[in-house]
C-alpha cells in the first residue's frame, strides 16, 4: 500500500511537470533554430544554434515526436523527457541491484530518476541535464554487465556522447568515472580508455558531417564575455561567485544542501577508515568537478550545474538507505531537515528581502548538518531514539523532488535573490507569446523572415529564416564584444543579409539595438530594411527595400 501511494503520487508530480511546466527559453532557442532549417530544407548539422553537433541532432530527434499547437508540442517533449529519465533510473536501479543490497539500489535508482525528471526548468533537456542523463546510463551499463571489457566498451558510447553535448559536460563524464571508480578502479580505468576513443571518434564524425563544426567549435567561447579566457583568473571573486552560486542552487534544488549532511551519515556507516577517506575524497573530488564547469564558462548559470542535483539525490538516497540498513532505523533527524527544507524552499519567495541572502542558505546547510549529527549521537542511545516507518524515507525524498513544481518555488536566483518564481515565468512567457501572435498577423502566411530578435520570439513567431544563423547571435554580440566582428561566423551570419534577404525581418531593438551594434553592420541592416520607429521593448516587422 505504501508504494502504491509513493508511487502514484510520483505519477501525478510528473504528469503535473508534464502538463504544465513548459520550458525554458534556451531550449526554445533551439527550437527556432532547428524548426526554421527544417523548413527551408536546411540539416540540423548546418543550422547554428549555439550548441554542438550531438545534442542539436538530440533536441532534433525528440522534436520529432511532437505535432500541435505549441503547449501540446512542449508537454510532448517533456513526456519524452520524463520518459528517458525513468529508463535511466530503472537500468541504475538494476545495475545496482548486481553490487548492494536492494533497498540501498531501490532508493538511488528511484531518487536518480526523479531528480533528472523533475529538474528544475532551468535544467531540463539542457546540454548539461542530457549530459547528466547519458552518464547515468554509462554507469548504469559498466556495472551491469558482467565481463569488464565489454562492459567499458558498451557504456563508453553513452559517455562519449556526455562529453559531445557540450564539449565543458565532459566534465559530467569525468564525474561519472570518479562515481565508478568507487566501485570498481578496473572498470573505471577501462571506462575511461574507451570514452578516450569513443569522444575521438565521436568528434571526428561531427567535423565530418557539419561542414561548419570547426569553425563553431573554434568561434563559439569568443561570443562568451564571462569565460576565463577572457576575464582571466582572479581567485577572491571566483570564490566569492561559487559561494553565492551554489547557495543559489541549493535554493532550485534542495537536495543539494543535504548534501554535505548525507555524504557524513554514508561516511558514518562505512566501518573500513580506509574506504571512508577515500569515498571522502572522490566525493570532495566530484564537487570541484562540476563547479569546477561552471566557473570555466564564467556566465554562472544554473543549468551549468545541473549535474551536481543528480549526484547528491543519489547520495542522499544511499545514505538513508545505508543508514537503515546498518542501524535498523530511518536517520530521523535527517528526514525531518529534508522534509523541512522541501517546504521551506517554495517558501523562500516570500521571505522578506533581507533574509534571501547566500548566508542565509549556507545557514540552512550547517543546520542540516547539525541534523545529521544529531542523528549520530541518537546510535548511543538507540533505545530512546525516535523511530518513523521506511515509508518516511520515500515521502521526504518526494517532497524534495517535487519543489520545482510549485508555482511558488523560485525559478530564477541571483545573489541570494529570487529573479522570477515559476509562475512569475509562465506568466511572462505567454506575454511573449501573445506579442508574437500579434506580430505574426502582420506578416503574410509563410514568409521567410530575416530574425534581428532572439530565440523565444522567433519560436513563438514560427516563421522560418533562410539563415543557417537564425538567430543572429554573433551579429549581436558585436554590443558587447567589438572582437567578435573578425570572426568567420560572424562574416557568414552578415552575409544574410547580403545575400538574397528575405522580405521581411523582425526587429527587438531592445536585444538587438542597431545603435550599439558594429557600425558597419547597422549601416548594412538600415540600407536593406526600413524598419518604423519603435520603443525599446516592442518587436516591429521591418520591410525589404
Amino acid at each position: 500500500m505504501t508504494r502504491l501511494a509513493a508511487g502514484l503520487a510520483v505519477g501525478a508530480l510528473l504528469v503535473h511537470s508534464v502538463a504544465t511546466a513548459r520550458l525554458h527559453g534556451d531550449i526554445r532557442y533551439v527550437l527556432a533554430c532547428l524548426r526554421s532549417g527544417e523548413a527551408v530544407g536546411i540539416s540540423p548539422s548546418e543550422t547554428f544554434t549555439h550548441r554542438p553537433y550531438f545534442y542539436r541532432w538530440f533536441i532534433h530527434g525528440l522534436d520529432q515526436l511532437t505535432a500541435g499547437p505549441t503547449a501540446v508540442r512542449e508537454a510532448a517533449l517533456r513526456a519524452a523527457g520524463v520518459l528517458l529519465c525513468l529508463a535511466a533510473g530503472l537500468a541504475l536501479r538494476a545495475a545496482l541491484r548486481r553490487r548492494l543490497p536492494h533497498r540501498e539500489a531501490d532508493l538511488a535508482g528511484a531518487a536518480v530518476a526523479l531528480a533528472l525528471a523533475l529538474a528544475p526548468r532551468t535544467d531540463f533537456l539542457q546540454p548539461e541535464w542530457t549530459a547528466a542523463l547519458l552518464s547515468v546510463l554509462a554507469v548504469a551499463a559498466v556495472l551491469a554487465v558482467a565481463r569488464p571489457l565489454p562492459a567499458a566498451a558498451l557504456a563508453a558510447v553513452p559517455l562519449g556522447l556526455a562529453v559531445m553535448m557540450k564539449y565543458s559536460t565532459a566534465a559530467t563524464a569525468l564525474i561519472a568515472l570518479l562515481v565508478v571508480l568507487a566501485a570498481d578502479r578496473v572498470r573505471a580505468l577501462l571506462l575511461a580508455a574507451a570514452t578516450a576513443v569513443s569522444g575521438a571518434l565521436l568528434l571526428g564524425f561531427s567535423l565530418w558531417s557539419g561542414s561548419r563544426e570547426w569553425q563553431w567549435i573554434r568561434d563559439m567561447p569568443r561570443i562568451n564575455q564571462g569565460s576565463l579566457s577572457r576575464r582571466g583568473l582572479r581567485p577572491g571573486e571566483l570564490f566569492s561567485r561559487s559561494a553565492d552560486f551554489l547557495a543559489d542552487r541549493a535554493v532550485l534544488s534542495p537536495v543539494l544542501l543535504l548534501l554535505p549532511a548525507a555524504l557524513l551519515l554514508l561516511l558514518a556507516c562505512q566501518d573500513d577508515r580506509r574506504r571512508r577517506a577515500r569515498w571522502a575524497l572522490l566525493a570532495a573530488a566530484t564537487a570541484a568537478v562540476g563547479l569546477g564547469a561552471v566557473v570555466v564558462q564564467g556566465n554562472w548559470f544554473a543549468y551549468h550545474a545541473a549535474a551536481l542535483p543528480v549526484g547528491a539525490a543519489a547520495v542522499w538516497g544511499l545514505a538513508v538507505a545505508r543508514w537503515y540498513g546498518v542501524r535498523g532505523r530511518a536517520p530521523v533527524w535527517f528526514l525531518v531537515a529534508s522534509t523541512t527544507a522541501a517546504v521551506l524552499a517554495p517558501l523562500y519567495s516570500s521571505a522578506p528581502g533581507s533574509l534571501q541572502r547566500p548566508a542565509v542558505v549556507w545557514s540552512a546547510g550547517l543546520v542540516a548538518l547539525g541534523a545529521a549529527l544529531a542523528d549520530l549521537r541518537t546510535t548511543r542511545d538507540a533505545a530512546s531514539a525516535l523511530r518513523l516507518p521506511p515509508a518516511a524515507a520515500g515521502l521526504a525524498g518526494i517532497a524534495l523532488a517535487a519543489v520545482t513544481v510549485w508555482p511558488a518555488s523560485p525559478h530564477l536566483m541571483d545573489h541570494g535573490k529570487v529573479g522570477d518564481t515559476n509562475a512569475a515565468y509562465l506568466r511572462a512567457s505567454q506575454a511573449k507569446a501573445d506579442a508574437a501572435a500579434d506580430l505574426r498577423r502582420r506578416l503574410p502566411d509563410g514568409a521567410l523572415v530575416q530574425y534581428l530578435a532572439f530565440g523565444d520570439e522567433a519560436y513563438f513567431i514560427g516563421h522560418a529564416s533562410p539563415c543557417p544563423y537564425p538567430v543572429p547571435t554573433f551579429l549581436q554580440r558585436t554590443r558587447y564584444l567589438p572582437d567578435v566582428a573578425a570572426l568567420d561566423s560572424y562574416a557568414e551570419n552578415a552575409r544574410c543579409l547580403e545575400e538574397d534577404p528575405p522580405r521581411y525581418a523582425v526587429l527587438n531593438r531592445g536585444w538587438f539595438p542597431p545603435t550599439k551594434i558594429d557600425r558597419a553592420l547597422a549601416r548594412r541592416i538600415e540600407a536593406r530594411y526600413d524598419c518604423p520607429p519603435a520603443p525599446v521593448t516592442r518587436l516591429v516587422v521591418c520591410r525589404l527595400r
